[in-house]
């Protein structure tokens, strides 16, 4: 087992998990590490822990240090610096003709590198771009293509459900989801219905999935026959948040009736 905590750089961002070593480490603390990219300033998110090696990636970086109120500063004045180098590098796109979107700007906390995130819709030739903003800010310059789905959770905003975007709130990775998960919760396969801002299927569809998934392994399926408190008859709709189903039921000889019944009224038949 190794002890370690987990930091954020970004809300919403992914977890990174770092040795603590002999620092006393608590939850929501701002600490100072070093990354693959410099040193950085995180917030710790997970407190100390113990899990398995096989959990980590390795080599497990160690904590340098609790962040002080000159490192707090420092972060605070990066990220005044970002909003200036944002504005100077769309100045620089448009007088290159680039046909590039701008989406964020990154100071590392050491100021060693400046990273610009951008979306376009192919290969971008943005080397003349690179020779003017590092001549501008005499430091390392990147500029990182990045997805719609990563586009969205850097900007923000509201879902279809009309709440501030899980992407941008809470969610920290992405994970694939595919509309199959749309199909089996009943959901309209209208793209329109079930994408979420960025164009893409929404993220919801794979954490209510496995709910799903639970239900449908004990619903009938339609077309199967059940026996119901009020007889025999043939499932023709099933709702599976509420566990019901709706059954065709023959009352006489030219008479049929189509009733709902929950999933504990029923007795499955296969025909």
């Amino acid at each position: 087992m190794v002890k370690v905590v987990g930091i954020r750089f970004k809300k919403a961002g992914k977890i990174y998990y770092f040795d603590p070593d002999d620092i006393e480490i608590n939850l929501d603390e701002k600490v100072i590490v070093e990354t693959a990219r410099g040193i950085e300033f995180g917030l710790v998110v997970v407190g100390p822990k113990e899990i398995r090696e096989e959990e980590v990636v390795a080599p497990l970086k160690k904590v340098i240090r609790i962040a002080t109120d000159e490192d707090t500063s420092q972060h605070e004045e990066n990220k005044n610096k970002e909003k200036e180098a944002f504005d100077i590098c769309l100045e620089k796109i448009d007088e290159h003709g680039l046909d590039m979107k701008l989406i964020d700007v990154e100071y590392t906390f050491d100021n060693n590198k400046v990273i610009f995130y951008f979306t376009a819709d192919g290969r971008v030739d943005f080397r003349e771009l690179v020779k003017d903003l590092a001549s501008i800010f005499r430091t390392r310059i990147e500029l990182r293509q990045i997805g719609v789905r990563d586009e969205a959770k850097m900007i923000g905003g509201l879902g279809p459900c009309g709440k501030a975007m899980c992407c941008s709130t809470f969610l920290g990775e992405f994970e694939p989801v595919s509309i199959k998960m749309a199909k089996e919760q009943n959901l309209s396969l209208n793209p329109t219905k079930i994408s979420g801002i960025c164009g893409r299927l929404m993220c919801c569809l794979k954490y209510e999935h496995e709910t799903y998934e639970k239900i449908i392994e004990k619903m009938p399926e339609v077309g199967e026959i059940v026996i119901t408190p009020k007889g025999k008859g043939i499932i023709v709709d099933t709702n599976i948040l509420l566990e019901k189903v709706k059954v065709k039921i023959k009352v006489d000889q030219d008479t049929e009736d189509i009733l709902p019944f929950s999933l504990e009224e029923l007795k499955r038949q296969k025909r």
